[in-house]
């Protein structure tokens, strides 16, 4: 190795580093470990790419009136094939596994976790399937419950004519008494 470079003041004394060279050697070891990270990435995103096509004969056979599903691959930190807007498949830790996810309201559940692609097809086909159902359900519009016929309450039958009695007893009284002051 070489001797430390020295300043021309200070005999034997070495030189400071300059942040420059710092950088320089911070930025080949960045591109180094990104080298690494963007290999593993690309073959997350190769694994997805082949199960995306092992799902294409299941989106298929979906009808075109149904807009439930909207698949396809995001490239973020984390790579991700997305089957609709709450269920996604993500590569586990050891980038050959598929974890077949779904966020909740009480937060994210493993749906299916395997290496073989078959398993996940299915799993994401039973799930298709329980949407397509759930939408069916949603759509069906119950029909509205018909109230009840009440009968009206039966009235009494008494007061009728109670009451037309009194008014006719009332209305001769008058005549009598009309009849009455005119003889006068």
């Amino acid at each position: 190795m070489s001797e430390p470079e020295t300043s021309g003041t200070h005999p034997g004394q070495p030189r400071p580093v300059r942040l420059r060279d710092a950088l320089l050697r911070a930025r080949i070891e960045a591109a180094d470990r990104t080298g690494v990270v963007v290999d593993l990435r690309d073959a997350e995103v190769a694994r997805l790419e082949i199960l995306n096509d092992a799902l294409d004969p299941l989106f298929a056979q979906v009808p075109d009136r149904i807009d439930l599903f909207d698949r396809g691959i995001s490239q973020g930190d984390t790579p991700r094939l997305w089957v609709d807007v709450v269920a996604h498949i993500v590569m586990g830790r050891d980038k050959r596994q598929y974890r077949f996810v779904q966020d909740t309201r009480f937060g994210r559940i493993v749906l299916a976790e395997s290496h073989d692609t078959a398993i996940i097809v299915e799993a994401v086909t039973d799930y298709v399937a329980r949407r397509m159902v759930e939408r069916e359900h949603a759509m069906v519009v119950p029909p509205e419950p018909k109230p009840e016929a009440v009968p009206e309450p039966r009235r009494s039958r008494l007061w009728p004519f109670v009451f037309g009695f009194v008014l006719g007893a009332a209305a001769l009284f008058g005549l009598a008494v009309l009849a009455a002051l005119r003889s006068w």
